[in-house]
């Protein structure tokens, strides 16, 4: 299956590191090579990277690599296809449009007779079972709340019970945001870190590649990164249970 990565901070913050031990996955330490993607939010706007190519092969993930885009909410996937051709239609995160912002989606898992009817704005571009959950996702937001965004706690109510009903499914773990707050549904293998002050350093588990955090970083900057599978080696990370949705607001998981 493919792997998932976001990153959700309190302060604009480059993911370069983890965005390093996570793409050699793609195709050198893992065997995710049908394709990769990754979004990044800035203010209204969205920068969003897609390619067909190995991440490990990707001149376009050099390029994510050495480039350091600062966002408050990150997310990326790279793929190891079970539905839908290699392509570029269906490389995640995928990203729409709803209540006059942008929302991004990523998916990990396999759906097995699932088929909802879309009636809506929201259609499927490519022939992937998570463009369809990510359409589905959205056209029943629209349909409970209309045209008015919701609070935060009604949104993840709502979220908690789609994604529940999703994962009934198959494998659900999918990342979704708006750019305001980053929202992770695990059904088999999510873990998560907070990085705060006292910031120290972190060693990549995928790449020869350590970095003292304590130097790029100021004392109030706090970073949540959620992944498939822990990017470090000397680092707790905390996994998800099965079935859970947490939601990060400015690098931290909100009680829910």
């Amino acid at each position: 299956m493919c792997q998932l990565l976001g990153m959700n901070c309190n302060v604009p913050t480059d993911i370069v590191f983890s965005f390093t031990g996570f793409a050699t996955r793609g195709g050198r330490t893992d065997e995710h090579v049908d394709g990769w993607g990754i979004a990044f939010f800035e203010g209204a706007g969205v920068r969003h990277f897609v390619d067909y190519e190995a991440a490990i092969a990707s001149p376009v993930a050099e390029l994510i690599k050495r480039w350091p885009i600062k966002s408050k909410n990150v997310i990326a996937h790279i793929r190891k296809a079970t539905q839908g051709r290699v392509a570029l239609e269906n490389c995640h995160p995928f990203v729409r449009e709803l209540w006059g912002r942008y929302w991004v989606f990523a998916h990990n898992g396999d759906l097995k007779d699932f088929s909802p009817q879309l009636t809506g704005a929201f259609r499927r571009v490519g022939t992937t079972d998570s463009e369809l959950a990510f359409c589905y996702l959205l056209q029943e937001l629209r349909k409970r709340f209309g045209d008015t965004p919701p609070a935060l706690p009604d949104l993840t109510a709502a979220m908690r019970e789609l994604t529940a009903g999703i994962a009934s499914h198959g494998t659900f773990n999918m990342m979704l945001s708006d750019g305001t707050a980053l929202f992770a549904h695990c059904s088999t293998q999510l873990h998560y870190i907070v990085r705060q002050h006292p910031f120290s350093t972190a060693e990549l588990s995928d790449e020869d590649l350590s970095v003292d955090f304590s130097k790029v970083t100021t004392p109030n900057d706090r970073v949540a990164v959620i992944v498939t599978s822990p990017l470090t080696s000397n680092e707790r990370w905390i996994p998800f249970a099965s079935g859970e949705l947490k939601v990060f607001v400015d690098g931290a998981p909100l009680a829910l």
